[in-house]
């Protein structure tokens, strides 16, 4: 009996060792990582430390086979509407045709002069090398006066006025200089894809859904008598037991239906073109229209990409203080979309948004106006 609690304190003392000998382990490795600021916003950002570096340092080397990438995909987009779209509207009608050309190359003017000043566009950058008054707060990274909404790109490894971010699309950052040109490069992209699913569902209809082989019927019943197969593959039905096996018998006449040729049926090339089409201007709608949505949400509240996360952490911050954060930049959804289009000083509608512009976003981009300013006009700035 004795020997039996003997072995039990034994048991126990041995298990009160391991875990004492496990929370030191822990404490000593704590306390060798602690940080006062780790959260997994700080952790998943060091997991994501390499993948950012391999961005930094490459985007900018890949930028140019992106550009490429864009016009190759547009040219040969445009190319297989014109060589199956333009035959088939032209045989509806020519009315019909110059309604599909008109729009069709309206949209496609404006995605052309739109992609190519986004990219040929410089985002705008704060002067060097002088003294800026409208600067706010020095940047960490090139150690630079940055005035306000300027943000520093590690790609470009520059300071960028009212950045939104870097596209490697455009192999370009979009800023205060190039912003309105990437929004409607992406809206009329996104319409024209639109326009080509539309005026192409009864093309891949016709191409892609009905069956071109079935072009002719029979017009004989054949149910309950012997058939045969003739030269030409057809079905006929036999009406003398031995009409092809007896020499001294007249061969038998058949009026049989003459399979008619459709010249409209595809080739399987231009199937396969047709199916390109398909996936590739639904998958443009559905990946470029929700990234159209979100930057017109975001030019609806007034703000940036970067913005954005910016004001959000903001007002998460002041609710706990029980106190609503303003961004100083959201005029109304109206005013700001008339700054962001630059529809001031009598530009109207149809010439600045339906029409392409070279009309560049007013003001310097080292400043900007505010809901607190007591002089704010309607025709800002």
């Amino acid at each position: 009996m004795v020997r039996i609690t003997w072995r039990g304190n034994s048991t126990q003392e041995l298990l009160s060792s391991c875990r004492l000998r496990w929370s030191y382990m822990k404490h000593c490795c704590h306390s060798l990582t602690f940080n006062a600021h780790m959260n997994s916003s700080y952790a998943s950002d060091v997991c994501m430390t390499p993948i950012f570096w391999v961005v930094d340092n490459y985007t900018h080397c890949l930028g140019p086979f992106f550009v490429i990438g864009v016009a190759c995909l547009t040219t040969a987009v445009v190319s297989i509407a014109y060589w199956i779209g333009f035959p088939f509207w032209l045989a509806k009608g020519q009315l019909a045709l110059a309604f599909v050309l008109i729009v069709g190359n309206w949209l496609l003017l404006n995605v052309i002069f739109h992609y190519i000043m986004a990219v040929i566009t410089p985002p705008g950058h704060p002067p060097e090398n002088v003294l800026l008054v409208e600067a706010v707060t020095m940047c960490g990274k090139c150690v630079t006066p940055k005035p306000p909404r300027t943000h520093h790109c590690s790609v470009c490894n520059r300071c960028v006025l009212k950045m939104d971010h870097h596209c490697p699309w455009l192999n370009n950052c979009v800023g205060y200089g190039n912003h309105r040109y990437f929004f409607l490069y992406m809206l009329y992209t996104t319409l024209g894809c639109l326009f080509l699913i539309l005026f192409g569902l009864e093309i891949g209809y016709k191409y892609l859904w009905l069956d071109h082989g079935e072009n002719w019927t029979e017009l004989e019943p054949l149910v309950g008598q012997p058939v045969k197969f003739n030269l030409s593959g057809h079905i006929i039905p036999v009406t003398h037991p031995h009409e092809y096996d007896e020499f001294d018998l007249p061969a038998a006449v058949h009026n049989l239906p003459t399979p008619v040729l459709d010249t409209d049926a595809p080739s399987p090339g231009r199937r396969r073109a047709l199916w390109f089409m398909a996936f590739t201007n639904v998958a443009v709608v559905i990946a470029l229209g929700t990234l159209c949505s979100w930057h017109a949400k975001l030019i609806t509240r007034g703000e940036t990409s970067v913005e954005s996360h910016i004001n959000e952490a903001e007002r998460k911050r002041l609710l706990k203080e029980q106190r609503i954060y303003i961004n100083p930049y959201n005029f109304g959804a109206k005013k700001n979309w008339k700054i962001f289009l630059g529809l001031v000083r009598g530009r109207s509608f149809w010439r600045t948004v339906l029409l392409p512009s070279w009309h560049k976003p007013e003001g310097t981009g080292l400043s900007f106006h505010t809901v607190h300013d007591a002089a704010l006009v309607d025709e800002w700035p």
